[in-house]
C-alpha cells in the first residue's frame, strides 16, 4: 500500500510540476495560444483535456492485451476520438453558450492532441489502468494549471478582468497585445525563462 501511495505521489507531482506538459515539455501549445484570451476558457479547455486523457487511458490501458500492433495507432485515434465527441457533446449541452462558441472549434483539437497521445504511447499502454488514470489525471491537472496561468495572465493585462470581474476599468492600461496571438508566446516565453532562472540558482547554491 505504501509503494502505491509513493507512487501515485511521483506520478502527480511529475504531472503538475517536473514534467508540467505546458512549462516543461512545452506540448499542447496549439490550445495555448488559443483559448488562453481569458482565464475561463482556459481552465474549461483544461478541464476537457483532462477528462479525455483519463478516459482514453483507462481505455486503452484496459483495452492493451487485446490491441494487435498493427492497428494501434488508428486503435487509439477511435478511442480518443470517441472520448471527445462525448465530451464536445456534453459541452454543446451544459456549457454556457458564450463558453460553447468560444471553445467549440478547439474541443475537436483534443483528438490530435500531442500531449494525449504521448501519454498513451508512453505510459497507458504499458501500465495497469489505475496507475494509467492517475498519470492522465496529472498529466490534465498540468495542462489546465498551464493554460489557467497564461489565461489569468493574459485575461489581467490584456482586459483588466479575471474571470471576467473588472479589475483594471481604465482602458488605456490595458495591453491589448496580451489578448492577440504574441501576448500567448511572450508570456510564455516570460514564465518558462523565470522557472530556469530559478532552477539554475536552485543547482548553484545545491
Amino acid at each position: 500500500m505504501k509503494n502505491v501511495q509513493i507512487q501515485v505521489s511521483q506520478l502527480m507531482k511529475n504531472g503538475i510540476i517536473k514534467e508540467n506538459p505546458i512549462f516543461v515539455q512545452l506540448l499542447a501549445l496549439c490550445p495555448l495560444l488559443a483559448v488562453t484570451t481569458s482565464a475561463i476558457n482556459a481552465v474549461v479547455m483544461g478541464l476537457c483535456t483532462t477528462v479525455v486523457m483519463m478516459c482514453a487511458s483507462g481505455a486503452i490501458s484496459f483495452l492493451k492485451r487485446t490491441i494487435s500492433p498493427q492497428v494501434r495507432i488508428a486503435t487509439f485515434i477511435v478511442i480518443v476520438a470517441s472520448f471527445v465527441t462525448v465530451v464536445q457533446l456534453l459541452m454543446a449541452a451544459f456549457a454556457p453558450p458564450d463558453i460553447n462558441n468560444m471553445l467549440g472549434i478547439f474541443i475537436p483539437l483534443i483528438a490530435v492532441n500531442c500531449i494525449v497521445f504521448a501519454r498513451i504511447e508512453i505510459f497507458a499502454s504499458k501500465n495497469p489502468v489505475f496507475f494509467s488514470g492517475v498519470d492522465a489525471l496529472a498529466m490534465g491537472l498540468g495542462v489546465t494549471l498551464g493554460l489557467f496561468v497564461l489565461g489569468a495572465i493574459r485575461e489581467i493585462f490584456g482586459a483588466g478582468s479575471i474571470f471576467g470581474i473588472e479589475l483594471i476599468a481604465d482602458s488605456s492600461m490595458h495591453m491589448l497585445i496580451m489578448i492577440m496571438a504574441p501576448g500567448a508566446f511572450f508570456t510564455l516565453g516570460t514564465i518558462i525563462m523565470i522557472m530556469k532562472y530559478r532552477a539554475s540558482k536552485r543547482r548553484a547554491n545545491a
